[in-house]
């Protein structure tokens, strides 16, 4: 009796460790799960997208003297620009929010045309703040006292909704950026690999260099990667560089961000105000920020650039013709700026939409000619700064998601936080199956021990 009782014991600690070899197993598979980013769905929509598309609609519908801009709030709600009530309530009724303001679109673009009719004064920008209703014009310390006085002048006459605003850096052109490409006129980036349809090419930053300019991949001008084949700066800033074999190679629809690493774009838009924007480049590796103003206008030393994009995005020389997404999505080409990733600053982008219309092209990859409205704003910033694979234009590179650093697989089954409490389970349960074969084993040697005294040696 006492024989049986033993042995159901031991089959119930068995049970019970192979119960828990299963359910702690589980937990941990379901851990690594967890943290894998989800597939994307097809006609998924995101947040910024539907915001960017409401706002849009209801700017064009009220039109110029009734509203003025519309952008993305920071819990994701379209918010627009009204000059009346009435306008108001027509905004709140289609579901977004409402910010009623003095001054109207109208307004804006006439006061943005005028400083464009002003004499040209390099080292100024200026850009159409949505959320402040005013238009915004900045100076570096190039410009001097005289010039500042004069463009004052022009502010001052043409309303009190004209902010001036000094800045610390300088405007410049921001060249090399996420994957190095030289020539004898210095080193670029490439933005992102687009096609015609029968050829592949990169689409970079216009001040990179002029039509006819060659490329290289290495410092020794051996790897000839290809040539300019359309440029345009100043006025816009974009370029095409036709690669030499005729084709960009595997893995042309990813960007590098650094630690061999790269985000797989899926399509392009125009990005929308208060949108969470991520830049890859050479110097300060991967930053993100949020986009603060459209159709800026910049007088770089070397002519003036219109319709750009405006962020809080850091850059330094050697960024410019870098990438600007957002979750997979192609918005932008670095242009140029002021500041550095110290201290902060403001830097310019020429949307791709612009470029890609400009030069008959697409982006490389499947559903990459399709355009959306917009991407939507990450989570938290990042507030680290990676340093752009090795690899050369085109080539294949790990995927990541549209920004962010994924953790590794080791990494997810290591952490307590994920799965922790089932790895002590499997631990457990491997413990408690050993030390039940040893008490078995001990038991049977004690009762073959007992029975048999007399020849045990």
């Amino acid at each position: 009796m006492r024989h049986a009782r033993r042995r159901i014991v031991r089959r119930v600690a068995r049970l019970a460790a192979v119960g828990g070899l299963l359910v702690g197993g589980g937990m941990v598979g379901q851990a690594a799960m967890a943290d894998e980013p989800a597939p994307p769905v097809a006609g998924a929509r995101t947040l910024a997208q539907t915001a960017g598309e409401t706002g849009a609609a209801l700017t064009e519908r009220l039109g110029a003297d009734r509203t003025a801009g519309s952008w993305v709030g920071t819990d994701g709600r379209p918010v627009v620009a009204v000059t009346d009530g009435k306008a108001a309530a027509e905004v709140r009724a289609a579901g977004a929010e409402a910010h009623l303001v003095r001054h109207s679109m109208k307004e804006l673009r006439s006061a943005t045309a005028a400083l464009a009719a002003a004499p040209r004064v390099p080292g100024t920008a200026w850009v159409v703040d949505y959320r402040s209703n005013e238009v915004v014009v900045q100076g570096d310390r190039t410009v001097s006292s005289t010039d500042w006085s004069r463009l004052t002048g022009v502010a001052e006459g043409i309303g009190d909704f004209v902010r001036m605003e000094r800045t610390t850096g300088t405007f410049t052109t921001r060249l090399n950026g996420a994957l190095p490409i030289l020539s004898t006129g210095g080193r670029c980036s490439a933005g992102f690999n687009v096609t015609d349809g029968r050829r592949d090419f990169i689409l970079t930053a216009g001040h990179c260099g002029p039509a006819g300019t060659v490329w290289f991949g290495d410092g020794r001008g051996v790897q000839q990667l290809g040539q300019t084949v359309n440029s345009s700066f100043p006025g816009g800033d974009f370029s095409l560089v036709r690669y030499a074999s005729g084709r960009a190679g595997d893995g042309a629809d990813v960007v590098a961000v650094g630690g061999g690493k790269g985000v797989r774009i899926t399509g392009v838009a125009d990005p929308t105000v208060g949108q969470r924007v991520f830049r890859s480049g050479s110097t300060s590796g991967l930053r993100d920020g949020r986009v603060t103003g459209l159709n800026a206008t910049v007088n770089y030393p070397e002519g003036t650039v219109t319709g750009l994009i405006r962020t809080t995005v850091c850059a330094e020389p050697g960024d410019s013709g870098g990438p600007l997404f957002s979750e997979g999505i192609a918005l932008g080409i670095t242009s140029g700026g002021s500041g550095d990733c110290t201290t902060g600053g403001v830097t310019f982008f020429q949307p791709v939409t612009k470029a890609l219309d400009a030069l008959g092209v697409r982006l490389v990859g499947a559903g990459a000619g399709q355009r959306q409205q917009g991407a939507a704003p990450s989570a938290a910033p990042s507030q680290g700064a990676l340093s752009p694979g090795a690899a050369s234009p085109g080539s294949s590179l790990p995927v990541s998601g549209g920004g962010t650093e994924e953790p590794a697989l080791l990494s997810r089954l290591t952490d307590r936080r994920n799965a922790g409490p089932g790895l002590l389970i499997v631990a457990g349960s491997l413990v408690a199956l050993v030390a039940t074969r040893y008490i078995r084993d001990e038991q049977d040697r004690r009762a073959y021990r007992r029975h048999y005294s007399a020849t045990w040696g």
